[in-house]
């Protein structure tokens, strides 16, 4: 065996064992993004659901927001200060 050879046989070791560890952090990275998606949705459902409760009341007073992705993402990452950003940006004629 010359030292070609083991020199060989550790840059192949070397590289499988670089694959094997840029393969668990893809899975780790794509485990973490779905997790991210999946609590984005979920928050814009939560989203749609206050500003629909929202305009319901607020029709009473006149006071509306219009429903859709962005206005939900907003109203469900931060709630009532959310909503009240909505508003602010509504009264600005921004929204």
């Amino acid at each position: 065996m010359s030292i070609i050879d083991i020199v060989g046989n550790v840059d192949s070791t070397v590289i499988i064992i670089a694959i094997a560890i840029l393969i668990v952090l893809f899975f780790i990275l794509l485990k973490s993004s779905i997790k991210l998606i999946f609590k984005l949705l979920i928050n814009a459902v939560v989203g749609f659901l206050i500003l629909f409760v929202f305009n319901f009341v607020g029709r009473i007073v006149g006071v509306t927001i219009a429903v859709n992705w962005v206005t939900a993402i907003v109203a469900g990452l931060l709630g009532l200060p959310g909503i009240a950003l909505l508003l602010v940006l509504q009264w600005m004629s921004i929204l």
